[in-house]
């Protein structure tokens, strides 16, 4: 697990997860990890690490390695998935590039061996056995439960990085990295975590003929799930680009900011002067005014209630997973349960998969948008495409419902309550109560208590 590497993310916390425990798929062994809900899942991944304890001590502040040395744990994580799988799911269509890399390290440079488009399991082997190769396949989460585990044994050293956090992919000669700042062998059912930057090298020890490991990618902008089965001593630098830095967070905002800004005062809406386009040295005056309308955008955001981030969040719903008991979404088509009414209670569900933000109107015209209450989820998402780049996911819109304005206390209410009564919502009328709350429910979000 790297952290240039999950979808452990920070999610909103509400009450107890509607979803029911799922058992793991063809195994018999008790599950060591929590699928109730996504930080449940967290925990149970870096057991006996507590989740405070890791974004304290170790998030991108330095490597942590958890070995368990626990028989029935590595039995468990060893029967999840395993090289032999591979044979089933070349049956299913598998294609080089998109599902599978074939590779090796050659001079301390990745090459790639794949043949062809269509992955044919005797070709994949032959390379795997004959050229000593690395097969990765991407996003494994389409076709198992979430998993983090190990076949074998697999020897590990970690490198000083050359750019703390670095925002781009550098390569370095072997040469140049030192001496390593950590070295030990993983075993089934053990993990380890290092920061975005971390330059690291793996192989598989002597007498052993592969290994098999998850990588769970968080905070970037490429996929979240590799599957690796090496046969070959590897260097990996890691220094990929970052989308979830301060930086990007504030690139999201600021957008909102300056839109509100520039209809409540003139001097935004002032024209740029004619010199100022042609000027190549002097630019004195433009970062004098510059820093003046950064200062006014400063003042706005402190005495603000709201914080516009529209696209990371749009982003990260439309990217992430449907609830783990939901499998693909499909049985989320009609509603059930109770129709609610004035007179019921009624709690918000799925509250880890819903984001509420405040954007302008997209349905008017630039001059006379309005901000409305956007409500955007993920429980219809597919996860046989899931971050599957160049397929129709990748530029869907969120989906979800839109409200008015006054809408915003009442959703508020919904997020914070356990079970709450349709009349109490801070709503003007009980027309719109019920309005709320029915179309929550007709989008799966609500039931009745």
């Amino acid at each position: 697990m790297s952290g240039d590497g999950t979808n452990a993310d920070g999610a909103m916390e509400g009450g107890p997860s509607p979803c029911k425990r799922v058992k793991a798929e063809a195994v018999d062994l008790a599950s060591p990890l929590n699928f109730d809900s996504p930080n449940a899942l967290f925990e149970s991944l870096i057991s006996p690490i507590k989740m405070e304890t890791f974004f304290k001590e170790y998030w991108e502040q330095k490597p942590l390695v958890i070995q368990r040395d626990d028989p029935l744990l590595a039995a468990y994580f060893q029967s999840l998935f395993q090289l032999t799988d591979l044979k089933n799911l070349c049956r299913l269509g598998m294609y080089y590039g998109r599902d599978i890399n074939v590779c090796r390290c050659v001079n301390g440079r990745k090459k790639v061996l794949n043949k062809g488009s269509k992955v044919h399991y005797l070709q994949l082997r032959k390379d795997f056995d004959q050229k000593r190769a690395t097969i990765q396949f991407h996003q494994p989460q389409r076709f198992k439960v979430f998993v983090l585990q190990l076949e074998g044994k697999k020897r590990w050293r970690l490198y000083q990085p050359t750019v703390p956090l670095a925002r781009e992919y550098s390569v370095e000669s072997e040469d140049s990295i030192g001496s390593p700042t950590h070295e030990f062998t993983l075993k089934p059912g053990d993990l380890l975590y290092f920061p975005r930057g971390t330059i690291h090298q793996a192989d598989t020890p002597p007498g052993l003929a592969h290994s098999t490991h998850v990588t769970i990618s968080t905070y970037q902008n490429t996929g979240q799930g590799l599957w690796e089965v090496v046969m070959r001593s590897e260097v990996f630098l890691d220094e990929r680009e970052h989308d979830c830095s301060w930086g990007d967070f504030l690139l999201d905002v600021i957008p909102g900011l300056l839109f509100d800004a520039a209809k409540k005062e003139v001097k935004f809406r002032t024209g740029v002067p004619r010199q100022l386009l042609m000027q190549v040295d002097d630019i004195t005056v433009a970062t004098k005014r510059l820093s003046d309308f950064l200062r006014t955008l400063a003042d706005q955001l402190e005495g603000s209630g709201d914080l516009r981030s529209s696209e990371m969040k749009k982003d990260f719903i439309r990217s992430r997973l449907p609830p783990y008991c939901l499998g693909d979404g499909s049985s989320l088509s009609t509603p059930g349960g109770k129709l609610p009414k004035l007179s019921s209670r009624v709690r918000l569900r799925f509250k880890d998969y819903i984001v509420m933000m405040v954007e302008a109107d997209k349905d008017t015209s630039a001059e006379t948008q309005e901000p409305m209450v956007y409500i955007y989820h993920s429980l219809r998402n597919k996860r046989d495409t899931h971050m599957m780049f160049g397929n129709d996911s990748e530029t869907a819109e969120a989906l979800g419902l839109r409200f008015p304005l006054s809408y915003k206390d009442a959703l508020k209410q919904l997020w914070s309550s356990e079970i709450i009564s349709v009349k109490e919502l801070k709503l003007n009328t009980d027309a719109e109560k019920e309005n709320l709350v029915l179309a929550l429910w007709t989008e799966c979000l609500m039931e009745v208590t």
